[in-house]
C-alpha cells in the first residue's frame, strides 16, 4: 500500500512554514491520540503516520529532500538521514510538542523546570475577633502569629555557612525526570531531590537544611471601619517563609465581629429593641436611645404605638468600608406588660378595661374574624 503524502496527512500545502507545520501537527496529534479514540481500531496506525510526517517536515534538510524526491528520498539510500517513523523518531517528534499538548496537565512540562527550585511559602490564616464598637470606628491591632521565617544563619539557602547547594545529578536541576513508556512520555518528581533540583551536602545546623525556622512574629494590623464577620484582610508576604530562599506566602486575617448586648447588625443597618410601658405606648412621648458611637438620640413615640413598631434614625448605622456612606439605625418598640400589680392597680386596670371596649381596633378585628371562622365551620 502506497504511503499518503505527508502534507496531506497534516492538512497542509507544500509551502507551509515551520510554525504552520507544528500547529497542524499539534491539532492532529490531539485528534488522533489513541487514548482519545479507544473505539477506533485504526487510531494507533493513523497516529504513527502523523508523527512520521511531522518527524520529516519539522527538519529543514529532511523536508527539502522530501519536497524534491517525495517518499523515495528515504528509501534505498537516497540520503535523507534514514527511514523516518521508527520508535526513536516518534519519541523525538512527540517530545517536541509534549509541553504544548499536556503542559498544563503535567504542571507546565519542561517550562516548569529550572535550576532554582526555591518554593513559595504557604499562606497563613489568622482569626481576629473585634467588638461591634471597634468594627464601627476601625482600629490598629497588634497580633502574634506563629509562623516559619527565613533562617538567619544560612539566609534561607539551607546550607551551612561557606557551602552552597549543588545541582541534583539525577534531574540536572530540573526537579523532574522523564521516562518514555511506549507512546507516552511520563514526567515525575525527581526521587533524589524531591523536586527541589538541588542537593545540600552540608545542611545548616540551625534549620536542618530547610532554610527556615519556626518563630512567633508580632504584626500590626489595620482594621478599617465597617468590617463585618467574614471580612478578609490580606497582608502580602507576611505568611510562611519559602523553602530554600523562596518568596514568603501571604497572611489572611479573617474578621469575626462579636455579638452586642444592645444592638443587632444586618449589613450596614443596626437594630435596637427598646421596651416601653403600656401607658407610654398608649399616650405617646419621648424616649432616649443609645447610638453605636456612644451618643444619645431622642425618639418620639406616637400615641397608640404597638409592639414591633419601628422608627428609623438615618445615618446612625454602620459605615461602609472605604466609603462615606453609613447605614441606618432602627428602633423597635416592645410594649411591656406590668407584673406584680397591687390591688389598687388591678382595680384601676379593670375599670380602664371597661371604659376602653372601643379603643382596641386590632383585638376587635381579630375576634370578629374568629367569630366568622367558627360560624363558617358550623355551617
Amino acid at each position: 500500500m502506497s504511503k499518503r503524502d505527508y502534507y496531506e496527512l497534516l492538512g497542509l500545502s507544500k509551502g507551509a512554514s515551520a510554525d504552520e507545520i507544528k500547529k497542524a501537527y499539534r491539532a492532529k496529534a490531539k485528534e488522533l491520540h489513541p487514548d482519545r479514540n479507544a473505539d477506533n481500531p485504526n487510531a494507533e496506525a493513523q497516529f504513527k503516520e502523523v508523527n512520521e510526517a511531522y518527524d520529516v517536515l519539522k527538519d529543514a534538510d529532511k523536508k527539502a529532500a522530501y519536497d524534491r524526491f517525495g517518499h523515495a528520498a528515504f528509501e534505498g539510500g537516497m540520503g535523507g538521514g534514514g527511514r523516518p517513523g521508527g520508535q526513536g523518531d516518534f519519541t523525538s517528534a512527540f517530545s517536541d510538542v509534549f509541553d504544548d499538548l499536556f503542559g498544563d496537565f503535567m504542571g507546565g512540562g519542561r517550562r516548569s523546570g529550572g535550576r532554582n527550585r526555591a518554593t513559595r511559602g504557604s499562606d497563613l490564616r489568622y482569626n481576629l475577633r473585634v467588638s461591634l464598637e471597634e468594627a464601627y470606628t476601625g482600629l490598629q491591632k497588634s497580633i502574634k502569629v506563629p509562623t516559619s521565617v527565613q533562617c538567619g544563619s544560612c539566609n534561607g539557602t539551607g546550607a551551612e555557612s561557606g557551602s552552597e547547594p549543588t545541582t541534583c545529578p539525577t534531574c540536572s536541576g530540573m526537579g523532574k525526570v522523564r521516562a518514555t513508556q511506549g507512546f507516552f512520555t511520563v514526567e515525575r518528581t525527581c526521587p533524589t531531590c524531591s523536586g527541589l533540583g538541588q542537593m545540600i551536602k552540608n545542611p545548616c545546623r540551625s534549620c536542618s537544611g530547610a532554610g527556615r525556622v519556626e518563630k512567633d512574629r508580632s504584626l500590626s494590623v489595620n482594621v478599617p471601619a465597617g468590617v463585618e464577620t467574614g471580612t478578609r484582610i490580606r497582608l502580602s508576604g507576611e505568611g510562611e517563609a519559602g523553602m530554600r530562599g523562596g518568596p514568603a506566602g501571604d497572611l489572611y486575617i479573617f474578621i469575626e465581629v462579636e455579638e452586642h448586648k444592645i444592638f443587632n447588625r444586618d449589613g450596614l443597618n443596626l437594630f435596637c429593641r427598646v421596651p416601653v410601658s403600656m401607658s407610654s405606648a398608649a399616650l405617646g412621648g419621648d424616649i432616649e436611645v443609645p447610638t453605636i458611637d456612644g451618643g444619645r438620640s431622642r425618639v418620639k413615640i406616637p400615641q397608640g404605638s404597638q409592639s414591633g413598631r419601628q422608627m428609623r434614625l438615618r445615618g446612625k448605622g454602620m459605615p461602609a468600608i472605604k466609603s462615606s456612606h453609613s447605614g441606618d439605625m432602627f428602633i423597635e418598640l416592645a410594649v411591656e406588660t406590668p407584673v406584680n400589680l397591687t390591688s389598687r392597680q388591678k382595680e384601676l386596670l379593670r375599670e380602664f378595661e371597661k371604659l376602653s371596649e372601643d379603643n382596641n381596633p386590632e383585638s376587635t378585628s381579630f375576634f370578629s374574624s374568629v367569630k366568622s371562622f367558627w360560624d363558617t365551620m358550623k355551617g
